[in-house]
């Protein structure tokens, strides 16, 4: 039963990361898994609870990927974060699910834009402690601005040379 609603969790984070939340339904998602539509309902009564859910796994993932790590320097931080989104990028052509959501959370049900405003206060304060000093948390908005507009760009470019170019900047040294 866990199997079948990881699946589930897997297609749906698939569709909206292409298509956005009204890129799927309950019934796509019933026809693509080989099961009936009651049995998504079975493990996610509503949408809006398999897309909280859904955004809820990412966001485990993700911030166990950029953990800090000892001796880290500013410089590491921002390399952590910038590579994951470019890998993602690289490995499935998609763009962060928390990108595509964040643009849609205004029309969507309050438990999905609650966590889409957690990953982004989660990742403004993880930054802002790691990269630390006066403008830490100025520096951690721009780090995560750019790199959600940069992987939106490579998105639109369907190349990722236009998130090389516009995450440059990220790497090179602030002057103060």
């Amino acid at each position: 039963m866990k199997d079948t609603a990881e699946r589930l969790m897997d297609m749906a984070e698939a569709h909206i990361r292409h298509a956005g939340y009204g890129g799927f339904s309950f019934r796509d998602l019933a026809a693509e898994a080989g099961i009936k539509s009651a049995s998504v309902h079975h493990h996610f009564p509503t949408k809006a609870t398999m897309a909280a859910a859904v955004a809820r796994r990412y966001a485990d993932r993700f911030f166990t990927a950029v953990a800090p790590r000892d001796g880290e320097s500013t410089d590491d931080v921002i390399t952590v974060y910038r590579s994951l989104f470019k890998a993602s990028l690289s490995r499935t052509g998609k763009i962060c699910l928390f990108g595509v959501l964040g643009a849609e959370a205004g029309g969507l049900a309050p438990e999905v834009a609650d966590e889409i405003r957690s990953f982004f206060q989660r990742c403004i304060e993880d930054l802002s402690r790691r990269i630390s000093g006066p403008n830490a948390q100025a520096r951690a908005f721009q780090v995560l601005a750019t790199l959600h507009g940069a992987m939106m760009l490579a998105n639109i470019y369907h190349d990722i040379e236009a998130f090389e170019q516009a995450t440059k900047s990220l790497m090179l040294p602030l002057c103060e």
